[in-house]
């Protein structure tokens, strides 16, 4: 019996088109995170119990209690996704063994916003990247969204369809990775060795002039008007159009399903479509999310692939089997059915080695997206996801549920690309969406800045599931940002959307109640509380400090038994993520960086993400949506490089962090004034923590010293925000401790 149901469970498993495994090393994990969770209610027991008489510090100590309070309780909902989190495994050979080339259709999305921050040179290449995935070409059908409506976006797609035609049969022929040509060519010359030199020489150079082309054409802001007449689709633009008031365009450039468009080896091109939705002054045109849902729409009556697959114009494609990795989780016999969307992590091809802001997530991708999946699956980050075009459209998950593969194949009609445009069109107008459910039950949600984190809510909310893929060779690899004022963006950016997701109707808690399990609530809750997190980090960083110059003491003495908790969570918790970043891949230095990294954003980004939303609450300031720019100056870039923290501006937030820093600095050389010019022993011993917790933060903000006082190059702290720092220190200084 036992024997037959081994056999029965071994031919189960070899039908499986993926593996689940648990990650290893948790019992290290779990005993980390029970004895923390004891020291953090000793620690809450004594401050609750120990605080001092009124006048001698009490409401500074209520103050550490309240702080603490939060801490502990976010704590908590970050270790709710890490107990056991997952990995997944596809098997791509048995997707080929089974399936062979009766594969679905599928569409890829790209979406960008403007010609100056998104170059159209480095749009195009993500663009050619995704064509030549390996998977049959007749099947793909490729969309980029211009909400910038720009013809130079335009001219760079036509240029990148006519290189198109030599590239893809290029990477295919020797199997090239990676398949964006601007990453292909900036890599070492080791590549020669696929090909013979001269046909290496020829694609390069093919791509230089192209892009040289396309960059002229951006520098210039004008098309050369002999290329206008290679395509009709030049003559839409015209000197009234702007980015934020012309007509609908859509243009397939590549019609795949003709069977007329082919390679200069005769086989069948992907489609590509250009789409720019129509905008007009008086209509909100709903960020990302409205261009989501255009493309959605123009999709289905070009393509309407069972499949889309949506990614950032700055992610290209890594991994040429990227999209048959998906499909090993939606074609799976056992579990396929329930899975809605499938999430790839966010990667970066410019990290320095030692991480210089913070932008690696190693130990997101890892643990917290991996967790994730152990509890009903990752959220949707916005990019590198497969959908299922129908739960996009609104639809539950049943049991009996059965997905139409062969939508997008048997669709095919005789209808000429002039009536597929015109219809297209019809439906990427503004006006289309009103009185419809689009951006609430069908399409991506409206009304909050961060679209992608209520969509996946509301997908897992309707019964589905998804999986994290996090493979050995990064699926996309993006742009980083690469000066602190674009990471302070981003961070400040994504904070604000997700406190503004957390404080409405579709706060995980409310909205997931009763839908999905108390523990993925709390994982989509991680996010929402960055933003509230800066209150209490800000008080973490200033009190104790200035209790440390003035002589108030807010911890136990060293030789207080009490003192043992509040050292073994600080030494604890510190030792174990430095032993989980390093073992995600990460430097000793580079977890430095982030610890550094976490702080700034805590009190410049979350800070801001928090007040911007108080005041969108409060009717004060409207949503909009800041596109992080992907160029950098050449010095920037230089100093990047070098792993020198870029300054420059006079910023509001470098005066916090300058103000930060030399307050802590002020108040460790006045509290090791005091202990040398007092009683050694005594107020050692009172003021020990205090003492360590300073200077800690005063070894984290050396670069910031640096930029203020010894740095000369353009990227150093300007003295205006020096100046403005050292007045506003200076007024922390007069502030009692009460």
């Amino acid at each position: 019996m036992g024997g037959e149901r081994a056999q029965e469970r071994e031919m189960m498993e070899s039908r499986q088109l993926f593996a689940t495994e648990r990650v290893a090393g948790r019992a290290v994990y779990r005993l980390h995170a029970i004895t923390v969770a004891v020291g953090i209610l000793l620690v809450l027991y004594y401050r609750a119990t120990h605080a001092p008489a009124a006048g001698e510090g009490r409401a500074a100590w209520l103050g550490m209690l309240a702080a603490e309070l939060w801490y502990a309780a976010y704590w908590v909902v970050t270790q709710s996704v890490r107990w056991s989190p997952l990995r997944r495994r596809p098997f791509r050979d048995r997707l080929a063994a089974r399936y062979g080339e009766r594969l679905p259709c599928v569409d890829i999305f790209i979406c960008t916003a403007d010609p100056e921050s998104e170059p159209p040179s480095l749009v195009i290449s993500t663009v050619l990247s995704v064509m030549a995935y390996n998977y049959p070409t007749e099947k793909i059908s490729v969309y980029l969204s211009d909400d910038g409506g720009s013809v130079l976006t335009f001219y760079a797609l036509w240029e990148a369809s006519l290189f198109a035609k030599h590239w893809l049969p290029f990477c295919k022929r020797y199997n090239i990775e990676p398949r964006s040509p601007a990453a292909y060519f900036s890599e070492s010359d080791g590549h020669k060795a696929l090909c013979t030199p001269k046909e290496w020489s020829f694609i390069r150079d093919m791509y230089e002039e192209m892009t040289e082309r396309i960059d002229t054409a951006a520098i210039s802001g004008k098309i050369p008007e002999e290329i206008k007449e290679n395509h009709k689709g030049f003559h839409e633009w015209n000197q009234k159009i702007t980015s934020k008031n012309h007509q609908p365009i859509v243009k397939l450039l590549i019609d795949g399903k003709s069977g007329n468009a082919v390679d200069n080896e005769g086989n069948v091109l992907p489609t590509l479509v250009y789409m720019s939705r129509e905008k007009r002054p008086q209509h909100h045109h709903n960020f990302k999310a409205g261009a989501m849902n255009a493309l959605i729409r123009v999709s289905s009556v070009v393509s309407n692939s069972p499949i889309i697959m949506n990614v950032d114009c700055d992610m290209y494609s890594n991994n040429c089997n990227t999209i048959r990795d998906a499909l090993c989780f939606f074609l799976d016999e056992e579990m396929g059915h329930k899975i809605g969307f499938v999430q790839y992590p966010q990667n970066y091809n410019n990290l320095t080695k030692n991480n210089i802001y913070g932008n690696s997530h190693q130990v997101t991708n890892q643990v917290l997206m991996g967790g994730m999946d152990s509890v009903g699956g990752p959220m949707y980050v916005g990019t590198g996801c497969f959908h299922r075009r129908e739960i996009l459209c609104g639809r539950r998950f049943t049991e009996d549920y059965k997905e139409d593969w062969k939508r997008g194949i048997k669709d095919k009609t005789q209808e000429s690309i002039d009536e597929i445009e015109e219809k297209a069109m019809s439906l990427a107008a503004c006006m289309y969406e009103h009185g419809t459910q689009w951006g609430d039950d069908i399409g991506l949600k409206y009304g909050y800045p961060a679209e992608d984190i209520i969509t996946g809510l509301a997908i897992h909310c309707r019964g589905w599931m998804s999986v994290h893929n996090n493979p050995p060779r990064a699926a996309f690899l993006g742009v980083a940002p690469t000066t602190l004022a674009q990471t302070l963006l981003q961070h400040k950016r994504w904070s604000d959307g997700a406190f503004s997701i957390f404080l409405s109707k579709y706060c995980s808690f409310l909205f997931g109640h009763g839908k999905i399990k108390l523990r993925h609530q709390m994982g989509y809750s991680i996010y929402g509380l960055w933003a509230p997190n800066s209150l209490p980090t800000l008080y973490y960083v200033i009190i104790p400090s200035l209790a440390l110059l003035k002589g108030t003491s807010l911890f136990p003495e060293i030789t207080n038994p009490w003192i043992t908790p509040f050292m073994y969570v600080f030494c604890v918790k510190n030792m174990y993520s430095l032993y989980e970043a390093l073992s995600c891949g990460d430097t000793l230095k580079g977890w430095w960086n982030e610890q550094r990294m976490w702080l700034v954003r805590r009190i410049t980004s979350y800070l801001y993400g928090f007040i911007d939303t108080a005041r969108k609450l409060l009717g004060l300031s409207k949503m909009a949506f800041a596109v992080t720019s992907k160029v950098s100056e050449e010095d920037e870039s230089k100093r990047y490089e070098q792993e020198i923290m870029e300054f420059g501006s006079a910023s509001p937030e470098y005066v916090i962090i300058a103000t930060v820093a030399l307050l802590n600095l002020i108040c460790l050389v006045g509290g090791l004034s005091q202990i040398m010019t007092g009683g050694w022993n005594i107020i050692l011993n009172s003021f020990f923590p205090q003492l360590i917790l300073c200077g800690m933060l005063v070894i984290t903000n050396i670069p910031f010293y640096e930029a203020m006082f010894v740095r000369k190059d353009k990227g150093r702290i300007p003295f205006s925000v020096t100046l403005a720092s050292i007045g506003f220190a200076v007024l922390a200084l007069l502030a009692p401790i009460v």
